[in-house]
């Protein structure tokens, strides 16, 4: 492709306010991204409110480096790129409405990208900037993340093939996968986010030594259900009597907001290590059963896994140690979590069809993956 189509992406549907510049949907020109686990740490959880506010301070000065770390300035955008949903409908008006504003001033197009669909492209973006071929569709699509978790097939259409769409197979009933192990951390008092210091913690214990039943539900067997392994871990911690062990690991994060799973090893007994690590098995162990059951009952030629979770080393070891599925494929680490990298991805092949948005654009927090 001779031309060069930069488009800005803007990304503000949870916790995390992100901008980049995307070459061609190929070429990483920029990602820049501000947490926010420092204003939400002390809560074990994400406060909506908060997070609009902290995307309020944080949206300007991110989009500038992004614009001032690819080399270019803002006239040279082709096209800005916004997620509409799914996600906190506060989180979400801030970004879009900052990038209306940036591209009626620009006079540029505006792109709206499902969250969701973005982390999908994560994945194809990852191959394209290792310099590898197009991954084969159709693939089933695992996004899993704090906020989702769900299995799809996506099939390109289309003249350009580099457009998705989705059909969705099973979702989750209750907790995101990412959620569930958020709600554990707080439980045992291990810190926010959950998912990094569970990964961590569970190398110094043993996957088999508490025994998690797998939810039986009617209806859609793809379908996810966290919210029961949730619950038999607060069972286990009544039971075991382990209230005084938690107060004391809260009394230190009290203490040091910033601590990070080396400094919480020292605190964790051995049945506490155990616990993690058999509750991020069982987490796993559903994911992937899923993700083989899929396979058996749908003809596809990949499998992506993409979310916040898929950063999880224990679930990127099973998926590499499952004998019969199709290739399975991984974004990076900076990938897998929420970017703005992922939503220009996922603008340029809308951007290429004319797919742009009106001024008129809603928030959706509860946008469907199509």
């Amino acid at each position: 492709m001779s031309e060069r189509i930069r488009i800005l992406g803007i990304e503000t549907s949870c916790d995390e306010t992100a901008a980049a510049v995307v070459e061609n949907g190929s070429r990483l020109c920029s990602s820049v991204v501000a947490s926010q686990i420092a204003t939400h740490g002390k809560y074990g959880g994400i406060v909506p409110e908060l997070a609009s506010r902290e995307h309020l301070r944080a949206i300007v000065p991110v989009v500038r480096k992004a614009i001032e770390d690819a080399g270019i300035a803002y006239s040279d955008v082709d096209a800005i790129a916004v997620t509409q949903g799914p996600g906190l409908v506060g989180a979400l008006m801030v970004g879009l409405i900052y990038a209306k504003s940036l591209a009626l001033a620009l006079d540029k197009p505006l792109v709206a990208v499902n969250h969701l669909e973005g982390h999908i492209y994560a994945v194809l973006l990852e191959e394209r900037l290792q310099g590898r071929p197009e991954p084969e569709l159709p693939a089933l699509s695992l996004v899993v993340s704090g906020g989702h978790t769900l299995l799809a097939i996506s099939q390109s259409s289309g003249q350009d093939k580099r457009v998705l769409h989705h059909r969705l197979l099973g979702r989750t009933r209750d907790d995101a996968a990412g959620e569930a192990f958020d709600k554990v951390a707080k439980l045992l008092a291990l810190g926010y986010p959950g998912g990094p210091v569970i990964d961590k913690l569970a190398r110094s214990g043993n996957a088999h030594a508490v025994a998690f039943t797998k939810a039986k539900m009617k209806g859609n067997p793809l379908d996810f259900s966290f919210s029961g392994t949730k619950t038999a871990v607060l069972r286990y911690v009544e039971s075991n009597d382990m209230s005084e062990e938690i107060a004391a690991r809260r009394a230190y994060l009290q203490q040091h907001p910033g601590a990070k799973a080396p400094d919480l090893l020292p605190l964790c007994s051995q049945k506490t290590l155990d616990l993690v690590a058999s509750f991020q098995a069982a987490v796993v162990n559903e994911l992937v059963q899923h993700v083989i059951e899929a396979v058996n009952s749908e003809s596809v030629n990949s499998v992506f896994v993409s979310g916040g979770v898929a950063a999880n080393s224990l679930l990127r070891e099973r998926f590499g140690n499952v004998r019969g599925l199709p290739p399975v494929f991984f974004p990076r680490l900076g990938l897998s979590t929420d970017n703005a990298a992922m939503i220009a991805a996922a603008a340029f092949p809308k951007f290429r069809a004319g797919e742009f948005a009106g001024w008129e654009l809603p928030a959706d927090a509860s946008l469907a993956l199509e």
